[in-house]
């Protein structure tokens, strides 16, 4: 699909470009500095808009898991619960294990209107626009037959949960090891990469 790899020009157009670009705004809008001075007069509604306004421009979530986050923030106090679970998760002191599983925790308690709010996307989109370096964005589906066409390990479980993230990581790790002549930079190239193996778009 991708001749020149990582680099290949229509790569770049078709899976990092818009990936990359919605992390430049959030570090723009939402690094740890101004989260933190945002959090700090109660900005909880203007912080989960500027979330939710950088990944809705993106083709990650599913049309129902935006429209059930845009309901979950937008009273006060769901707006609040998002605002400083996030803001524990990507810049808390605690390990990550702990800061993942206070998140999922988060996000379950949030308001919800119809559609469930607890999905493997939309618990580990913001991690991954946010810290590409670190977090990983999971689509179980494409997940999963990337998993079984490259004979990877993931424990995977329907309820997001620390055991499954974390084998997730694993599985990156040892992905990156597996095609590190490829030169991928961050978890942007291995998600995409992954994303490739087992969409059916690329079939």
């Amino acid at each position: 699909m991708f001749p020149e790899g990582f680099r290949d020009e229509t790569y770049l157009a078709w899976e990092r470009n818009y990936k990359w670009e919605a992390h430049e705004e959030w570090v723009a809008a939402l690094n740890r500095e101004n989260f933190r001075a945002q959090l700090s007069v109660g900005a909880h509604r203007e912080i989960a808009a500027k979330a939710v306004k950088i990944e809705s421009g993106r083709s990650l979530l599913f049309s129902f898991e935006k429209m059930a986050l845009r309901d979950a923030v937008r009273s006060d106090a769901g707006a609040k619960r998002f605002a400083e679970g996030l803001f524990d998760f990507l810049y808390g002191q605690e390990t990550l294990e702990h800061r993942f599983e206070s998140w999922v925790a988060a996000i379950e308690r949030l308001p919800r209107k119809q559609t469930r709010v607890l999905t493997w996307p939309l618990v580990t989109v913001f991690g991954f626009i946010a810290q590409p370096e670190t977090h990983i964005f999971l689509k179980p589906n494409t997940t999963k037959e990337a998993a079984r066409k490259l004979a990877l390990n993931l424990d995977y479980k329907s309820r997001p949960n620390w055991a499954t993230y974390k084998s997730y990581l694993e599985m990156a790790e040892v992905t990156r090891k597996r095609i590190r002549d490829l030169r991928p930079r961050d978890m942007i190239d291995i998600q995409s990469f992954l994303w490739v193996q087992g969409s059916d778009e690329y079939r």
